[in-house]
């Protein structure tokens, strides 16, 4: 694994292809509350982009720009609440989108343990540490440990979807599952707008 960090945007000159893993670290779980600090992304090819975000207003335009672009599949894990914080603290709305979880969920019906942690155990024979899940990602400096362990969840997100994507091909489910990485965008946006903690769709 090679990591790279950068403060505050992505170079101008980084190319990542047509199909991209991200993931963000946070302050907190509440995109209108908690700021954005770090956004991971990789290629799939061992090497990780890790863009550190201080406090205050984010302007990362590369960054924002790559999210945005729509010849640009982003694969994440959770991709709600990720695409909620690009939202809210870059501006921009992140798709087209492939969420492993939602993918879990729809083809992995016999559990009921989708964490990344149990995907990649299960599905590629890793073990993720999670020991700096709930560390302080707005400090001054981030340790080699919060470096590590934020490139780790972006590593193995290409693989799992080839995994993930046999599997909702056997149940039948693939069609369902782009329908609901389609719809991601938009449960981000109800998120922000109040509605995060309710299901629109009920009686």
């Amino acid at each position: 694994m090679t990591i790279h960090l950068h403060e505050h945007d992505l170079p101008a000159d980084v190319a990542l292809g047509g199909e991209i893993a991200v993931d963000s670290e946070t302050m907190g779980l509440r995109p209108a509350r908690d700021r954005l600090c770090l956004v991971q992304l990789s290629a799939g090819d061992g090497v990780v982009h890790l863009v550190r975000l201080g406090p205050g207003p984010a302007s990362a335009p590369n960054l924002a720009r790559l999210l945005a672009d729509p010849a640009v599949l982003k694969l994440l894990h959770y991709a709600r609440f990720d695409v909620a914080m690009f939202l809210r603290h870059l501006g921009v709305l992140c798709a087209p989108v492939y969420c492993t979880k939602i993918a879990s969920r729809l083809a992995r019906t016999y559990t009921d343990r989708h964490g990344l942690k149990d995907l990649v155990r299960e599905l590629l024979g890793i073990e993720l540490s999670k020991t700096e899940q709930s560390s302080d990602w707005g400090a001054a400096e981030l340790s080699e440990a919060q470096l590590r362990y934020a490139a780790a969840d972006v590593l193995h997100l290409h693989a799992l979807r080839a995994r993930l994507d046999v599997m909702l091909a056997r149940e039948g489910r693939s069609e369902l599952a782009a329908s609901c990485f389609a719809f991601v965008p938009t449960r981000a946006r109800l998120d922000l707008a109040g509605w995060d903690d309710q299901d629109i769709f009920a009686h």
